[in-house]
C-alpha cells in the first residue's frame, strides 16, 4: 500500500507540474478520437513544429473519419507528402475504412477495438483509449521510457523485447486509474520539456528528490539503448525523362519504402557515374533516343530508420526514337507533376529545378 501511494504520489506531482507547463496544442482542446488518432500518428517519427502545419492541412480536407474513408489513396499521399514513413497514410485510410464498415462510422470505445484497427499498435490504442474515453491505460513512447528508466534507475536495454512488459507494468503502477488522460499527458510532456534526453533539467525537476537515476549519478547513461539492427545503404539513380513537354514518371508498387508514391524511372545500382551507369544498364538507351542531352542535376543523401538512401537525378532531354522506360510508365505534362503524390527526395528535386522543365 505504501509503494502504491508513493507511485501516486508521483503521478500527482506529474499533474501539476503538467497543468502549469504544457504547451498549448489542438489535440489537447479535444475529446475526439479522431483528431487524437491522427495527431498520434502524424506525431510518429515527427516533430511537433513540422507535424502541426500536416495536422491542421488534414483536418480541413478530412475534417472526420468519414471523409478521410472516403477519399481515394492518391489525395491522401498528396496531403502527407513530405512527412514520409508514407505507410502511416495508407494504414490511416484503411482503418478509417475499418471505422466506416464495420462499426457504422463510429470509432470504437474500447483499447481491445482500437487496437484491431490497421496500423494501429498498443501505444497509439492507449493512448486514444485514455484521453479520449478516459480508459485507464498505461501509454509508454519514447519519453515515458526515459521518465521511468531515470526514475527507478533501470539498466535494462529498452530495445529488448522484455523490456516493453517492464515499463508497461511500471507506467500502469505509477497511474491513478481515474485520472489516466491527464496521467499520460502529463508523463510524457514531463519527458519531451524537462526529463529530456541531453541536458535534462534536474535542477528544477519536480521528481528530483525521488529519482533513483539522480542519487546514482546515472542519469545521462538512462534509458538504456543498444541497437542490434544493421543500416545499409542504397544507390538510386533517377531519370528525368523530358521532351520538351512531359516527363516519364511511375508508381512504387512493390512493398519497400515510398510504396504508392510516384517517381521518375529508377534505377538502383551502386555504380559512381553516369558512364559506369549507362554500361550496366544498356536499355537506357533506349529511353533517351537519339542525340539526348544528359546533365546529372542534383545529388541527396536522406536517412531512415534502417538504411540511408543516396540518390543521383539526372535530366535527360530526350531526342527522336526515345522509348518508355516501362509498360507501367505514365507521361505526365510538366504543369500536372504536382498532382502526382511523390517522395521527399523528389519533391526537393522538383523544388530546384523548376527551371528545367520548362
Amino acid at each position: 500500500m505504501e509503494n502504491e501511494e508513493n507511485s501516486f504520489e508521483i503521478s500527482r506531482i506529474l499533474c501539476r507540474w503538467y497543468e502549469e507547463n504544457k504547451r498549448s496544442l489542438p489535440w489537447r482542446q479535444t475529446r475526439d478520437p479522431y483528431r487524437i488518432w491522427l495527431s498520434e500518428v502524424i506525431l510518429q517519427q515527427t516533430r511537433i513544429a513540422q507535424g502541426l502545419p500536416y495536422y491542421l492541412d488534414f483536418l480541413r480536407t478530412f475534417p472526420d473519419v468519414q471523409a478521410l474513408a472516403a477519399a481515394d489513396e492518391t489525395s491522401i499521399l498528396r496531403h502527407w507528402q513530405g512527412l514520409g514513413y508514407y505507410s502511416r497514410a495508407r494504414n490511416l485510410h484503411q482503418a478509417a475504412r475499418s471505422i466506416v464498415s464495420d462499426y457504422g462510422g463510429q470509432f470504437p470505445r474500447r483499447y481491445e477495438d482500437i487496437l484491431r484497427l490497421k496500423g494501429i499498435g498498443r501505444y497509439t490504442a492507449s493512448a486514444i483509449a485514455s484521453f479520449a474515453f478516459d480508459e485507464p491505460c498505461p501509454v509508454v513512447d519514447g519519453n515515458v521510457y526515459r521518465v521511468l528508466a531515470r526514475l527507478y534507475d533501470i539498466d535494462a536495454n529498452i530495445l529488448d523485447t522484455g523490456s516493453e512488459k517492464l515499463f508497461l507494468e511500471l507506467a500502469r503502477q505509477t497511474m491513478e486509474a481515474d485520472r489516466a488522460a491527464m496521467h499520460n499527458q502529463a508523463i510524457m510532456e514531463f519527458g519531451a520539456l524537462c526529463c529530456t534526453p541531453a541536458r535534462p533539467d534536474c535542477e528544477h525537476c519536480p521528481l528530483a528528490e525521488r529519482c533513483l537515476a539522480l542519487t546514482a549519478g546515472t542519469v545521462d547513461r538512462r534509458p538504456v539503448r543498444l541497437a542490434r539492427v544493421k543500416k545499409r545503404t542504397r544507390f538510386f539513380h533517377y531519370l528525368c525523362l523530358y521532351d520538351g513537354q512531359q516527363v516519364w514518371m511511375q508508381q512504387r508498387v512493390n512493398k519497400d519504402i515510398w510504396q504508392h508514391l510516384w517517381e521518375f524511372p529508377l534505377i538502383e545500382d551502386p555504380a559512381g557515374d553516369w558512364a559506369s551507369l549507362i554500361a550496366g544498364h544498356p536499355q537506357i538507351a533506349g529511353w533517351m533516343g537519339q542525340g539526348a542531352e544528359v546533365s546529372q542535376a542534383g545529388s541527396y543523401t536522406h536517412q531512415l530508420t534502417h538504411q540511408k538512401i543516396v540518390a543521383r537525378f539526372y535530366f535527360i532531354r530526350t531526342g527522336p526514337g526515345a522509348q518508355s522506360p516501362s509498360q507501367s510508365a505514365v507521361g505526365v505534362p510538366v504543369h500536372k507533376i504536382d498532382d502526382y503524390p511523390v517522395c521527399v527526395l523528389t519533391e526537393r528535386w522538383l523544388r530546384r529545378s523548376s527551371d528545367l522543365l520548362c
